[in-house]
């Protein structure tokens, strides 16, 4: 019986044009689900990761030489449906008029510039965000690397019917019928696009992998020259954890054979709730910046291999926007999860101006606020005196969480948050021009909604 899915899906996938490499990871996925194996990481199985080195701490290095044979790619599968939209993040507005792509291609020929390395930049796009993408990047040829593509496609997998675990139907909308796998998915679509083969016959040996939202990710030589002196296929840069990583995924040690893994929320036990929140005690948390051997993927995937990545299981409906379609079961991966599957993986502690992704409008308010600035050579630096943590920002999610409402209600800019501590804001209100927020402030709408006016300064 656990055949016959399995059978399916590679069938589907296949008529799908999906890449050899894409079709013998599902694969394996979906037999480990079949098979029952557990999913679920027990903190009872698990201890906290052993102390580990900082980017601080890390020796000088020659930059040139450290990024002779270093590539960057950044992940580009993403629409900003989340804040209403139904365009690649990328080519939203970070800061000043520049879209997250225009200041990641920004960084990425300052160092070239800087340092005299071809340091190629490839991008993991999906279907919904290769065409856009690569037509913003037409206005930078200068960008272009001979012999390497400017991007590889993420692969799409079917989604499973609950019952039958067979590839669902919807004729109504075919396209509804399958899911993305997760940014688990770079490794095998690197391999199956031939993006990996062309990477490394141009002589590249590491690679940086990032989200694009996140332009604190910049690439660090010192940490190249980490990666090569020490021989490691597989780094992962990682913060000290805070009250706000709660719900973020922690690294841990397996008790059984001192493996380092990533722990997600979808991976917890109920009981392990608890537990899993205690920032404290797990210490680090990943930012998904990796840097990996590209020879290490090579060697996993040779043969038919594949990856074992922990599978997360995601309860869905076929059509998400109709609760009433059939359930299914979209299996997923992530990216960090790899660290279980190579032998000699290690940790880098970095600080948090290294980790700034942009989930929410909450966080877009902050990076375009004067908390950062945009620096030279396009770096997104933090703008707060004495190191100062960003302040807490909870913007209400009715009249801000959707692009459009959030841009109308700050019409001349946000407001100055650089003194700021904590800024919550309740209701419908609207900010005129030159208003700052000063220590702790919360906003309470009337029914009527509430304008601020030019020039306000809120709070003490």
């Amino acid at each position: 019986m656990a055949a016959e899915p399995v059978a399916a899906a590679v069938e589907k996938m296949r008529a799908a044009g999906q890449s050899e490499a894409a079709v013998r990871q599902f694969s394996v996925n979906l037999e480990r689900v079949l098979s029952g194996e557990q999913t679920m990481l027990p903190s009872s199985e698990l201890e906290p990761a052993p102390d580990v080195p900082s980017l601080e701490g890390l020796p000088a290095v020659d930059p040139a030489a450290a990024l002779e044979r270093v590539a960057v790619i950044r992940l580009n599968g993403g629409l900003a449906t989340s804040m209403g939209l139904q365009q690649p993040k990328s080519l939203l507005e970070a800061r000043e008029g520049r879209s997250f792509l225009e200041i990641i291609v920004g960084q990425t020929l300052a160092l070239r510039r800087r340092h005299g390395v071809r340091l190629p930049l490839l991008l993991m796009d999906s279907e919904s965000t290769r065409a856009p993408t690569l037509a913003a990047l037409a206005r930078f040829p200068e960008l272009r690397t001979p012999e390497l593509p400017e991007d590889f496609l993420q692969s799409m997998v079917p989604k499973l019917d609950a019952e039958t675990m067979l590839p669902a139907r919807w004729p109504a909308a075919p396209e509804l019928e399958w899911c993305p796998p997760g940014h688990g998915d770079v490794y095998a679509s690197l391999v199956g696009s031939g993006a990996l083969a062309a990477l490394r016959e141009q002589g590249f040996r590491h690679v940086m992998i990032s989200n694009s939202d996140n332009l604190g990710a910049t690439v660090d030589p010192r940490i190249a020259g980490h990666m090569a002196r020490e021989g490691l296929p597989f780094l992962m840069e990682v913060v000290l954890g805070t009250a706000a990583d709660r719900k973020g995924g922690h690294i841990a040690q397996r008790r059984s054979d001192g493996q380092l893994i990533l722990r997600e929320t979808a991976q917890t036990p109920p009981e392990d709730e608890e537990s899993f929140r205690d920032y404290r005690h797990w210490r680090y948390y990943n930012t998904n910046s990796l840097w990996i051997d590209l020879d290490a993927i090579a060697e996993r995937f040779r043969d038919g291999g594949s990856l074992e990545l922990p599978v997360i299981v995601n309860h869905k409906t076929v059509d998400p926007r109709d609760r009433t379609s059939p359930p299914v079961l979209q299996l997923e991966s992530a990216m960090g999860a790899a660290i279980g599957s190579f032998p000699g993986a290690a940790l880098l502690q970095v600080p948090r101006t290294r980790f700034v992704p942009v989930k929410t409008t909450d966080d877009l308010l902050l990076l375009r606020s004067d908390v950062f600035r945009l620096a030279e050579e396009y770096r997104v630096e933090p703008a707060l005196e004495n190191g100062s943590a960003p302040p807490y920002v909870a913007l209400d999610k009715e009249h801000f969480g959707m692009i459009d409402d959030f841009e109308a209600r700050m019409p001349a800019g946000p407001p100055s948050l650089r003194r700021a501590r904590r800024f919550v804001v309740n209701g419908d209100v609207r900010f005129g021009r030159d208003v700052a927020v000063s220590g702790e402030v919360e906003l309470d709408a009337p029914a009527g909604g509430l304008r601020v006016p030019d020039g306000a300064v809120l709070g003490g």
